[in-house]
């Protein structure tokens, strides 16, 4: 569907003067946290995670308004799930945090310094992006994610979260600024758009004077209008269509486990396995045992016909289901011939998220891991470990299924690039 051109009316116009000033601070700021020591940086992580866990009733009592205003304007469950702050997913945050904290600060890091035939060095340093905007949906805890990664990479950001978790997020926002002023670092590093007029998105779209790349997180819809209008270049994904695939050489055991956890673990998260793809050769005996598992946790399943020659009450899965991102209790299951049909329905269905394989044989693993060309590639493991917390960076600013200019979960080091630097002691070129 072609996406209607916007009408400038004044409120429109107020609205991108506004957004507008915000672009300019953040501009401002850049270099002031570009050039910010490491302990001051991470003064500021800290103290924004005391914070938090501070104000944990305050952001609750702020965080209770906006579920109460998303049930009745008919959210989804997994929209809701999303918006829910708890007293762990706060503590969760503060965690976050400390983690980033904790890490190498990427930015002044110098790789590949050279001596050259003509005597220069060269080598190449890591600097921040500069200003990043980030565009959310539901998610709260994307709020305090983003401003750590930013703040430890050096880079000023500018956060327009959903309207859904407006509330929420001006609340963790407050905690934010807080530690920023804490650690003598400008206020400014980190600016919420406070206002819930989607005009907002399309002023944010076109500050390519200010922004110098745009993080998107949430539904396909967000993210394709994004994608079409921005003016500033997008780190994105649009799907997770997430596989497991059972080889017929698995540990049938860990399958079950892995099967369960990559589907139930939490349904409304990109990192879900929405299809599952079983080899014949052990259909008959993990079907029957997968499907009683699932039917416990209440999720439907879609099968090919084979799958429904072992699962009795399977529901038929069409050629939509294979392109489905479900994030609900839905399952497709599918069983195939083998490990090279199974990486076919993966290249023809997959979104280039993550994919999984369960086998004990050494070179179909391999094999798995070489040729399925996903950000996130797995064996023996759920996928729900494709997760920047879970992989070390402390927290994700998002997870990109591009291959330029990061791709999978997004931490410090995919928040910053590299400029070549050259030492020389009054050379000149012959």
């Amino acid at each position: 569907m072609p996406i209607s051109p916007v009408v400038e009316t004044p409120e429109s116009s107020g609205i991108q003067a506004a957004i507008h000033a915000v672009g300019r601070r953040a501009r401002l700021a850049s270099p002031l946290i570009g050039r910010a020591e490491t302990a001051a940086k991470n003064a500021a992580l800290l103290a924004i995670a005391a914070e938090l866990e501070c104000r944990s009733a305050q952001l609750m009592v702020q965080n209770r308004k906006d579920l109460e205003a998303g049930a009745q304007s008919g959210l989804e469950p997994a929209m809701l799930e999303r918006l829910d702050i708890t007293l762990p997913r706060i503590q969760v945050m503060a965690e976050s945090l400390r983690q980033v904290a904790a890490l190498p600060d990427p930015v002044g890091g110098i790789r590949d310094l050279t001596y050259r035939p003509s005597g220069i060095q060269v080598g190449r340093m890591r600097v921040p992006l500069g200003v990043i905007g980030i565009i959310y949906e539901s998610r709260p805890n994307v709020t305090a994610d983003a401003a750590a990664l930013c703040i430890k990479s050096g880079n000023a950001c500018i956060l327009r979260g959903g309207s859904e978790a407006l509330n929420s997020n001006r609340a963790i926002a407050e905690c934010i600024r807080f530690g920023l002023e804490q650690a003598g670092l400008p206020a400014d590093t980190v600016q919420l758009i406070d206002t819930a007029d989607r005009a907002a998105v399309g002023a944010m779209l076109q500050l390519s004077d200010c922004i110098d790349v745009i993080v998107p997180r949430g539904g396909r819809s967000l993210i394709e209008r994004i994608a079409t209008e921005s003016r500033i270049p997008v780190i994105k994904h649009l799907d997770g269509i997430c596989h497991v695939y059972v080889d017929a050489d698995a540990d049938l055991e860990q399958a079950l486990r892995i099967a369960v956890n990559a589907k139930t673990h939490r349904y409304g998260v990109c990192n879900a396995m929405e299809t599952l793809l079983v080899d014949e050769a052990v259909a008959s005996e993990l079907l029957p045992r997968l499907a009683a598992l699932y039917r416990e946790h209440g999720v439907e399943l879609r099968g090919c016909p084979k799958t429904r020659d072992w699962i009795a009450d399977c529901g038929i899965a069409t050629e939509a289901d294979w392109d489905t991102e479900y994030l609900a209790p839905i399952l497709a299951i599918r069983v195939v011939g083998g490990l090279d049909e199974a990486m076919q329905h993966i290249a023809q269905h997959g979104s280039g998220h993550t994919d999984a394989i369960v086998t004990r044989n050494l070179g179909r693993a391999r094999r798995f891991l070489r040729e399925v060309d996903s950000s996130s590639v797995m064996v023996n493991a759920s996928t729900r470990f494709a997760d920047g917390f879970e992989y070390g960076l402390g927290a994700e600013i998002g997870i990109s299924t591009d291959k330029l200019h990061a791709r999978g979960p997004v931490g410090l080091e995919g928040l910053t690039t590299e400029k070549f630097i050259v030492l020389g002691d009054g050379h000149i070129r012959g």
